[in-house]
């Protein structure tokens, strides 16, 4: 390593107090700062050059060792490594059972122009879905769909909740994610020419009947009570997911990844026709 790397172990150091206090919504807005948990997310936001402030990570174990080619970096804006002890890993990781490495980084402020920039755009809106986990899942099948970009309406789950971090799986770093009003962003997509599409169980369209070639933005709801009312006056198209098994409905997070995978699908087959 280029410097020596400074130790810290006491839970009482004030910059772990900092730390420790990004675990809670308030803070994070407040300070522009949110924390990855593990080898995976760290190694994630370190390869694809998302601004981090610090990465910590526990002395007495080996995870040095899977991160010494980043640690030699000389990149114009690289993190401070700090080394410190297991306390400090527990006190600052929401985990019961943390990996022995998390970071503190940089949110990244992204405007509202980035929604309409894309020809042919493949954009997902959540209205008021609550659990940190779908939203996280959504945000993983948007990345790895292709979708542009992601918009969280209120109501929605803190993106730089822990839970929610954890459930991109790193996909947050490779897609644009924005927390918007939907009454007022919906109507300007439209008026740009935007398909607004929603699933419905009542909705007699089938989403395989839908063409998502076009520009188009997938809106979907809260787990328990759906769209709300104002946003679902704003819908172009309601669709429904066709299923000839025995189930009352799907997740969230499952139907979101289905209609952005046939979205996917049929933007596939039409470059190559």
């Amino acid at each position: 390593m280029n410097n020596e790397v400074e130790y810290i172990s006491s839970v009482a150091n004030p910059r772990v107090k900092q730390w420790a206090k990004l675990l809670e919504r308030k803070y994070r807005e407040r300070e522009g700062k949110f924390l990855l948990e593990g080898v995976h997310l760290v190694k994630e936001a370190l390869a694809a050059g998302w601004p981090i402030e610090v990465v910590a990570y526990d002395e007495g174990s080996e995870v040095a060792d899977l991160f010494a080619q980043e640690m030699e970096s000389v990149s114009a804006d690289p993190p401070t490594w700090v080394s410190v002890s297991p306390d400090v890993i527990a006190k600052c990781c929401e985990t019961e059972s943390p990996q022995p490495i998390f970071a503190v980084a940089y949110k990244r402020p992204i405007t509202k122009e980035a929604l309409f920039r894309a020809e042919q755009g493949l954009v997902v809106v959540l209205d008021g879905v609550q659990d940190p986990g779908n939203v996280g899942t959504i945000v993983r099948s948007a990345a790895a769909s292709g979708a542009t970009a992601v918009v969280l309406g209120k109501g929605t789950a803190d993106l730089y909740n822990p839970k929610t971090i954890r459930s991109t799986m790193g996909a947050l770093f490779h897609v644009p994610v924005l927390e918007v009003d939907l009454r007022e962003v919906l109507p300007e997509a439209k008026l740009q020419g935007v398909a607004v599409a929603g699933t419905s169980l009542q909705a007699a369209r089938s989403c395989y009947d839908y063409d998502f070639r076009r520009n188009v933005w997938l809106v979907f709801g809260n787990e328990g009570s759906g769209l709300s009312h104002q946003v679902s006056e704003l819908i172009d198209d309601h669709l429904i997911i066709p299923m000839t098994g025995r189930a009352e409905s799907l997740n969230v997070a499952m139907a979101a990844t289905v209609l952005l995978f046939e979205a996917q699908r049929q933007r596939g087959l039409a470059s190559k026709m």
